[in-house]
């Protein structure tokens, strides 16, 4: 045997040694007969329906790529066990704390009391050091949800588990097995050293940005459109604040080489539900050769829908089903910048490979992904770099509404034909109308997309780097780096409910901007932190429409805790309900939210640095009349 198979096959050895240590039960390969669901952690059956699990949260060494690192685990594996219920069930979940600091565990997206959702310091006091704590509540739902740590940086060092709930009845489609992908991002460094570094020097771990030499040898952009980017302080190659320059990329807590795998017969109508528990990665997945049927959105049935490629943003799940052929298949997820990708393997056979894909060139924000009209950014004043500075004048274009975007590439409609321009558009107050002369108070008609919204000098102040000069809906739109390779992608306009229900019109309008200024790596909502505006003062029982402006570069995950949100994609009764939504740089969309439950809900980015610098809200909903919001505000004080 000559040293380089020594090698490979000591590395081999050595991965399933890891494996069979660090990897919980239900991502290792196995070929169960017949028709198979992943199983879980084995719970404590009582009658009535009382489900009860035990969760130990410690430290744990882990290894990726040879290097040894500290965990958070959750039962000792990364990511933790699988956890499953049935709609109806009675939960009962003890978490014992063996950490010498306080934890946490919040369940993603399941609508619950309260005290049980898991924020310390908003609706429950934490778990302390070497203490236990018991979660109970009512399953009244069903889908693929997870859970993960609310306590300091805890998710990112691998505090996170998926979580899948069947239904009563029987499913609405038919699949024949059931896979789970849980797709991560890990550093070894100490996410608070991260914290810091962006803080220094928010493009730290960017290695794409244009070189002088590149600029001297005509690669990437024209001098002139380097100019308008450095007036504004900005790089269009900041996609992403982590890269692959510290992060490792996995999938079900394995690192690309060899990677996971998932075991299937020929034939097999295979369901796989990907969630994506990173702390600051967007992932595009595909699998080569294979189609997939998107089933489920946010845990929420859908009509389904092929695609080739869709996009997971941070904290979204998406279940498609696929049926593969006799040979293997690459599963890959590449990080949204191209600096790294997660991979595993779908193969009817133990050892069998697929060829991974090249990753394809980094991808480069456009003056028009800005919301900026490129040809009048010499006029701009962009060393104030405040709101002000956004330019007057011009005139707003209407954005193509109910495209089929499958028959058009998707470069092409970018802008959806909007003229770009800046006539000013002032403060919105709650129940106000955002855009003169327009109904804001009704549903949208099917069909139809919010307006292209001439966007101007709010002034956030300088937590806000900038603001576009118009925000427009971009739901039709793929994103950044996709789109343009031929392969159909998936878009929220995709998106409809599996079976229609009545729904209200709102009877107040809500609207916040996302803010944040890149180079002072500051992230605010309104221009303001959780600590300087800590509510969204809700009424219990109201229909509420919540705008979101996004006057940032960055796509930001935004996630509504302890009630759904309604994503108004032009589909009427059939919008479909999400607990996630990616909200594009200089987009503007708007979900409508039944306010059912009392109490203080966590709101936030889910990028986990985003919501740590105070992205980050608390909904407030109280009964009719019980405090006046600015009475509830001025009474508040944030903790933690």
């Amino acid at each position: 045997m000559d040293r380089r198979l020594f090698l490979r096959n000591a590395s081999a050895v050595g991965a399933l040694a890891g494996l069979s240590a660090l990897t919980p039960a239900w991502a290792r390969p196995a070929l169960a007969a017949g028709p198979a669901r992943a199983a879980g952690l084995a719970p404590t059956r009582r009658a009535g329906g009382l489900v009860e699990y035990d969760l130990t949260i410690d430290r744990t060494p882990v290894t990726f790529n040879g290097r040894t690192g500290s965990a958070v685990t959750m039962n000792g594996s990364v990511p933790g066990p699988l956890l499953r219920f049935t709609e109806g069930d009675e939960a009962v979940i003890r978490v014992h704390n063996r950490l010498d600091e306080q934890t946490s565990v919040h369940w993603h997206g399941l609508i619950l009391p309260n005290a049980m959702d898991g924020v310390p310091k908003v609706n429950f006091p934490g778990i302390e050091a070497r203490s236990t704590f018991e979660y109970r509540f009512p399953i009244r739902q069903f889908g693929t949800y997870w859970c993960h740590s609310h306590s300091a940086f805890q998710e990112q060092q691998g505090h996170y588990a998926p979580l899948v709930i069947d239904p009563a009845g029987p499913e609405p489609y038919a699949f024949d097995r059931e896979l789970i992908v849980v797709l991560s991002d890990w550093t070894f460094e100490d996410p608070h050293d991260v914290l810091a570094t962006l803080k220094k020097r928010a493009n730290y771990y960017n290695f794409q940005r244009q070189t002088v030499a590149g600029l001297v040898a005509g690669e990437g952009m024209d001098p002139g459109a380097r100019l308008d980017w450095d007036r504004m302080r900005m790089d269009p190659t900041d996609i992403a604040d982590i890269t692959g320059a510290t992060y490792t990329f996995l999938m079900n807590g394995q690192a690309p080489d060899p990677g996971w795998s998932g075991q299937f017969r020929p034939g097999e109508r295979v369901r796989l539900r990907f969630i994506n528990a990173s702390a600051g990665t967007f992932y595009d997945v595909r699998i080569p050769g294979l189609d997939l049927t998107v089933v489920q959105v946010s845990g929420q049935h859908v009509q389904p829908v092929t695609v080739e490629e869709f996009r997971m943003g941070i904290a979204e799940t998406y279940d498609v089903v696929v049926t593969p052929g006799d040979r293997a298949y690459t599963v890959f997820a590449e990080s949204m910048d191209r600096s790294g990708y997660a991979r595993g393997t779908l193969a009817p056979r133990p050892g069998m490979t697929a060829p991974v894909p090249e990753r394809r060139e980094r991808p480069s924000l456009t003056m028009m992904d800005m919301g900026m009209d490129h040809g009048s950014m010499g006029g701009m004043d962009h060393g104030a770099m405040g709101h002000e500075g956004a330019a007057a004048g011009g005139a707003g274009g209407a954005a193509h509404a109910g495209m089929d975007h499958g028959a058009a590439g998707h470069g092409a409609m970018a802008m959806g034909g909007a003229a770009m321009g800046g006539a000013a558009a002032g403060a919105v107050a709650a129940g106000d109308v955002a855009e003169p002369g327009v109904d804001r108070t009704g549903l949208r008609p099917p069909g139809t997309l919010p307006e292209v919204t001439p966007h101007g000098p709010d002034d956030h102040g300088g937590a806000n780097a900038m603001a576009p000069d118009q925000t427009r809906s971009r739901l039709h739109e793929p994103g950044v780096g996709l789109g343009d390779d031929g392969r159909r992608v998936l878009v929220y306009t995709d998106l409809r409910a599996l079976y229609p229900e009545p729904r209200r019109a709102p009877d107040r309008e809500v609207e916040l901007h996302l803010t944040g200024n890149m180079e002072r790596y500051m992230w605010g909502i309104n221009g303001k932190t959780y600590a300087e505006e800590p509510l969204i003062p809700m009424v219990y029982g109201e229909r509420l429409r919540l705008t979101m402006v996004n006057d940032t570069m960055m796509n930001h995950p935004m996630h509504l805790h302890g009630m759904w949100m309604e994503l108004e994609n032009g589909h009427g009764d059939v919008i479909p309900r999400v607990h996630t939504v990616v909200v594009k740089p200089a987009e503007r969309l708007s979900l409508l939210i039944d306010v059912d439950a009392l109490g203080p809900w966590a709101f936030h980015c889910h990028i986990l640095y985003h919501m740590d610098l105070g992205m980050f809200r608390v909904a407030m909903v109280q009964r009719p009349g019980e405090v006046p919001p600015e009475a509830l505000a001025a009474s508040y004080t944030p903790q933690g």
